[in-house]
Order: structure tokens, then sequence, then C-alpha cells
């Protein structure tokens, strides 16, 4: 028996059609302080995060990630924002844990655990991948890079991805080695990265192409360098090899370096990758969400003959959408929305209404103000009949972002990405030629 609106106790509670709903209790900031322990690791890079200034984190990957450096009193993440649109900023992001491939096999089993073709990715390049389980629900969603022919590495988002990996091949038996190895990377990103990292890596920075990639050396250390980001702005990643011997060596390389471009060390620039429709696993997805609900549509090919996990799903699922009887009840949508400028992270997956009715219908799940457009936007889930450009929706802010209080502020359903990027990724560039991912 399902429990009535008044005992359900995630009330409000909005129609998700999940095993598991997203908790959207409104319980607002609990002020509880991050225990540090030895359960949880600490990167290569933290003590360096902690040195430059970082005051929160939170755990990613089972590694603390740190997520604030500038005081909330000081601008907080939107003065960090600045930063990456201006001038050039380094983060540690050796959250995303480095997940090796390697073997004889590597190609057929990396072609049977991602949706997009392997085969069609070369050595020394890189390519943004999903990786989902046999009923089409996304599991992670890296960047995978590609060494050479046996050879590939998963930079993982926010799941841990390994495990799943290695107890896919207990069944499949392809001859591949699966293991984490020490490698860490750092983001430098921002409109002058490329000049910073000519003067790290020298003149070959100028040859790497979007998601390629480059052998090199930061203070004589070996690194792989590629032009890849979390931003929709210019940018690279340093993926540094025994990153736990040799943290300090290279991070003082790049503030070095940086002294000449104005080099800040931030924090992930979320306010930057929700205006690039860059999506966050766990906030924007995860294994209870399909691709084709999430704008990752173009991540599901029609002509990869090959098997991969979550096939079956993934095809009958675009067979009934394109019949007209979507599988699931709700789309994910970017929003512009009234209120006061939102400025930090959202404690709650906030309530979306119709315009004509308070009761919600869908919940926000990335919101942040844009200093660019001069607006609040946000990705987040609306029921599939109002996910169209265009629709007049509500949405239920806390009182410190309320326009009147206890009144919900309007918004409407618009494209995503919300403004240009400057390396356009492949949705964006197929949406542009009118083209379907092949």
């Amino acid at each position: 028996m399902t429990p009535s609106r008044n005992t359900n106790h995630n009330h409000p509670t909005v129609d998700q059609g999940r095993t598991v709903p997203v908790n959207l209790r409104q319980t607002g900031p609990t002020p509880v302080e991050l225990l540090i322990s030895t359960r949880i690791r600490k990167s290569p890079y933290w003590h360096l995060s902690v040195a430059a200034g970082a005051w929160r984190a939170e755990v990613y990957n089972r590694v603390y990630h740190p997520r604030g450096y500038v005081a909330m009193d000081e601008g907080g993440p939107l003065n960090e924002h600045q930063a990456v649109v201006n001038d050039v900023t380094m983060w540690n992001v050796a959250v995303e844990r480095q997940i090796q491939v390697k073997g004889p096999d590597a190609e057929d089993f990396v072609n049977y655990v991602i949706t997009r073709q392997a085969k069609k990715i070369s050595p020394m390049h890189a390519r943004y991948v999903i990786l989902c389980n046999e009923a089409g629900g996304i599991l992670n969603d890296p960047v995978l890079l590609r060494l050479s022919q046996d050879e590939f590495w998963f930079s993982l988002s926010d799941s841990d991805l390994m495990l799943w990996l290695q107890g896919v091949n207990v069944g499949k038996g392809y001859d591949v080695h699966i293991q984490e190895i020490d490698v860490a990377p750092v983001q430098i990103q921002g409109p002058k990265s490329e000049a910073l990292m000519r003067d790290l890596i020298g003149p070959v920075i100028a040859d790497i192409p979007n998601y390629g990639l480059a052998a090199a050396e930061v203070a004589g250390l070996p690194v792989i360098v590629s032009q890849t980001g979390f931003t929709g702005e210019k940018g690279y990643e340093i993926y540094l090899y025994d990153a736990t011997l040799h943290a300090e060596e290279m991070w003082k390389a790049v503030l070095e370096a940086g002294k000449a471009h104005n080099l800040r060390v931030i924090a992930p620039a979320h306010p930057r990758r929700v205006q690039a429709g860059i999506l966050s696993w766990g906030q924007d997805m995860d294994a209870e969400t399909s691709p084709l609900q999430t704008n990752l549509a173009y991540q599901v090919p029609r002509m990869k003959d090959e098997d991969y996990v979550g096939k079956a799903a993934l095809e009958a699922q675009r067979a009934q959408l394109e019949a007209g009887n979507p599988p699931f009840t709700q789309m994910l949508v970017g929003m512009r929305l009234g209120g006061k400028p939102i400025t930090d992270y959202a404690p709650d997956f906030w309530l979306v209404s119709t315009a004509e009715q308070d009761d919600p219908v869908g919940y926000l799940t990335s919101p942040w103000y844009s200093p660019e457009l001069e607006t609040n936007i946000a990705l987040g889930y609306v029921p599939i009949e109002q996910s169209q450009v265009g629709t007049q929706l509500r949405v239920w802010l806390p009182e410190e972002y309320a326009e009147t209080s206890g009144e919900p502020v309007d918004a409407v359903v618009v494209e995503v990405p919300f403004r240009p990027s400057v390396n356009p990724n492949t949705r964006e560039v197929l949406k542009d030629e009118g083209k379907q991912f092949l």
C-alpha cells in the first residue's frame, strides 16, 4: 500500500519513477563538521590544498575533496568563478581516481562496458563516455583516456567503478588487468590556461587538440596532459605519474609558472559547468537515470553493432520514446529562474511546481547564479509534458533566496547549454549540425 501524502516521510513527494527516490526533504544546511579519519583517503594533493586555503571539503570517490577556498564573506564560489572565466585556475581533482585497463583484450573489454565505440578512439586521445547497468542506468561518466592500443584509463566521476569493472570481467574473462594506478590529476582551467601550460611543457601544448593527449614533463616529472575539463572554458588536465611520491614538486612548479598568469587555486567551478550544461554524477544523474532522460542521448549510438552492457534496455527505451510512449516520467531540463542570486551549493533538491498548481512535480539538481547571464540558472527534473523549451514553471527557493517569503519564484525551461563553451561537446556540435550520434 502506498503511503498517503500525510504519512509520507519524504513529503512533499514527487512521482520520480525510481526504486529509491531522491530525498526531497527540505532540511536546509546542517552545520556538521567533516570528520577526517583513515577510512577516507587523503589524496597526494590534500595537504597542499589545505595550505592553499581550502576551508571546506566533501567526500568524492572515498577521497577528501576540497570544495572551497574563498570565504563566503569574500564572495565564495562566485569569487572563484571570476578567476576561471577571466584568468587561469588550478584544481585538486585527485578524486578522479584512475582505473587502468590493460592487456591484449583491452579494446574489446572497454567497448563492452561503454556505450560509445571504443574502437574509434585512437591512441593518445580521450573521450567523454558513460557506462550503464543492464537497465540502462548511468553508473559513471568518466573521461576515458587511451594511452596505447592495449591501455585505457578511466578518469572517474563520483562512483567507485573499479569493483564493477572487475566484476564484469569475472563473468566475461577478457585478457585484461584492471586496477587503480598511482596517477592523480589537477585541472588547469580558464582562458589563460594554454599560456600557462606552454610555460610548463613547451610549444607542444599548441598541438594537443580538444580531447587529445600528450606525454610531457613538468619539473622533470613524467605526466600525461589532456585538453579536457569541467568548465566549458579552455582547459587542461595534468595526470602525474607516481603522484604519491611527487605531488609537491609538480604542484609547486605549477604555482611558480602561474605567477605570470594570475593563477589561483580554487575548487571545481560548478557555476561555470552548469552554464556549459556539464552534468555532475550523483546530482544530475545516477544509476537510476537513463542517458535518454539526461541530455546524454547522444551517448547512445544507433550504429554500434557490438553488444555492450545496457544496450538492449537503452534501445528499447529509445523505441518507446520515438513511439510516443516514454519509459520514464521525468526529464532533465535547463531553467532560468527568479529569486535572489544563488551564491552557494544547494543543500536540498529544491522543489518545482507548475505555473498553475502549488503541488511539487519536479526538483532542481544544480542551481547557481550566473554573473554573465545576470540570472539564476539550474538543471532539474520535471515531468516530460512540462519539459519543452518555453514551459513556465515555479520554484520553491529557501528563504535566503526567495523574492517573497513563502512564495515560489517564476522559472522557464530553456535550451542547454546556457551559454557557449570554448570547446563545444559532441552533443552541441551534433545539434548545431542537425545530426544524430551514430
